[in-house]
């Protein structure tokens, strides 16, 4: 099932088909292939990379993500808040929420606020749906979603920890899960590991692709 996607470490992850979709690309592999679609989840520096976007980008990519990021890129792009869906040549992409519920940088303050407008995606291409959690705590909002891939965050402190990701596994209504967000900044291969043995749904760990 995973043959077209690529894990390229942290947060990013490139998935094939009809057209080249990626989603919050960072620290890109030297002579990554141009992108038909950027999906950007929000505007921290490890998910909304101008200099990586450039990198795959052509005149005809469409960046899509909140209004935090498209109001910083050039070229074609569509802002899309939680809950709304857009179709790019046949690409169905849904914003799903993405916020902190218990991960704090200061007394009150979490690092990912619902109010700011983070986002997942739930993306739709050839027959097949993959979700993107984004950066996010395990939320109720995660019970709606239904797709054949899941990646979801495991490495703790800004996102799920593993035993929280897995929780939240629960909840979700996908055939595979592919664990993400570590490896770059905070978290481990060790993290990917006890979420895969957690999870009561099917896991893959990729290996961080170089191309």
């Amino acid at each position: 099932m995973l043959t077209n996607v690529s894990w390229l470490g942290h947060d990013s992850v490139r998935i094939e088909g009809s057209k080249r979709i990626y989603i919050d690309p960072w620290k890109l592999p030297q002579g990554a292939p141009p992108a038909d679609l950027v999906l950007v989840t929000h505007d921290h520096y490890d998910h909304f990379s101008a200099p990586d976007i450039a990198s795959v980008s052509t005149p005809a990519t469409v960046v899509v993500g909140p209004a935090q990021v498209t109001r910083k890129v050039s070229g074609e792009s569509r802002t899309v808040a939680a809950g709304d869906t857009v179709v790019v040549d046949d690409v169905s992409v849904t914003a799903m929420p993405a916020y902190n519920i218990d991960k704090f940088k200061a007394p009150g303050q979490v690092f990912h606020p619902r109010s700011d407008g983070m986002l997942g995606f739930v993306v739709e291409m050839d027959g097949r749906r993959y979700y993107h959690a984004g950066d996010t705590d395990a939320i109720p909002e995660m019970a709606q979603v239904d797709a054949d891939v899941a990646f979801v965050p495991v490495s703790g402190t800004y996102v799920m920890t593993a035993d929280e990701a897995a929780k939240a596994c629960r909840t979700l209504r996908v055939n595979l899960v592919v664990p993400i967000h570590y490896g770059d900044i905070v978290g481990s291969l060790a993290d990917a590991q006890r979420f895969q043995q957690l999870c009561v749904l099917p896991v893959e760990i990729l290996p961080r692709s170089q191309s």
